[in-house]
């Protein structure tokens, strides 16, 4: 199995609210990568690269980034001699592929032709999360059907469905449908979905018919990667791995809480994720 993390943002929100902090205490974040943002003892992007290499749940791990943070996230994979980095060659956020685009291009460019995990640079979860558990389970559903994909998934509160993508799902925990930040009298589940996902390697082709479907579409119908889920669940089974929560470092008060879980309350730091 491979993993691609999605590092290609640009932080916009984050900066923003780096430079609007009067008090000076995270000066030295601007101009930082999301993934590159130290949580705890070291980059948000290191707990990967160690956790995927000691599980053995990756033997190849591939960063996308862009042409402004090209060279830091190189510097960066210097000390991980199974990490590679490929910009998308954008440089401002207005400009950028998306997500989804992010995937096949890395896909294309490093001839990926095994099942592939796809990670959010920017999010992290609690300690429950196994990856160990992930490669297992994603190897019990592909001995039943090969096409079988694997998400995560955690239970959000009740107002905060409008801020992710939701999933509706059977008794065997089979993916019926994912709607995209709806309001909570619009679905009964609070199944929210980060952006960890199992790809089948027979479903990555179907990264190159999406993204013709949508040539012609704006941005923000092609850009979050959770997007291709939701396309991708009615012609693919798409299973349910269920963790206790996440970290998404989008904005400051964000990033502050989730280093603060790792510089106190983190238990294990040697097998965390693993």
């Amino acid at each position: 199995m491979k993993a691609v993390i999605l590092a290609a943002g640009y932080g916009t929100r984050l900066q923003r609210d780096v430079l609007a902090d009067g008090s000076g205490r995270f000066a030295h974040l601007a101009g930082t990568a999301k993934p590159l943002l130290p949580v705890g003892r070291c980059a948000l992007i290191s707990h990967w690269a160690k956790a995927l290499s000691a599980s053995g749940c990756a033997d190849c791990i591939y960063v996308v980034t862009n042409a402004v943070y090209h060279a830091a996230f190189e510097e960066w994979a210097s000390h991980f001699p199974n990490v590679k980095i490929l910009s998308d060659q954008t440089t401002s956020n207005d400009g950028r592929l998306g997500a989804v685009a992010c995937l096949q291009l890395a896909v294309k460019h490093f001839n990926i032709e095994d099942h592939v995990l796809v990670i959010g640079g920017d999010t992290l979860f609690k300690e429950d999360f196994s990856l160990s558990e992930v490669k297992q389970k994603f190897s019990d559903l592909q001995a039943k059907c090969d096409d079988s994909c694997l998400v995560l998934s955690y239970q959000c509160k009740e107002e905060e469905t409008h801020k992710y993508g939701i999933l509706e799902a059977d008794s065997d925990l089979r993916v019926l449908r994912m709607k995209e930040k709806p309001l909570p009298s619009e679905t009964k589940s609070r199944r929210a979905c980060p952006c960890f996902y199992a790809f089948s390697k027979k479903s990555l082709p179907l990264l190159d018919t999406f993204l013709e479907e949508k040539k012609e579409a704006p941005i923000d119908e092609k850009d979050a990667p959770g997007i291709f889920v939701s396309w991708l669940i009615p012609r693919k089974p798409v299973y349910i791995h269920q963790i206790s929560g996440r970290f998404d470092v989008g904005n400051l008060p964000s990033y502050v809480e989730c280093d603060l879980y790792f510089k106190e309350k983190l238990q294990d730091v040697e097998s965390y994720m693993v």
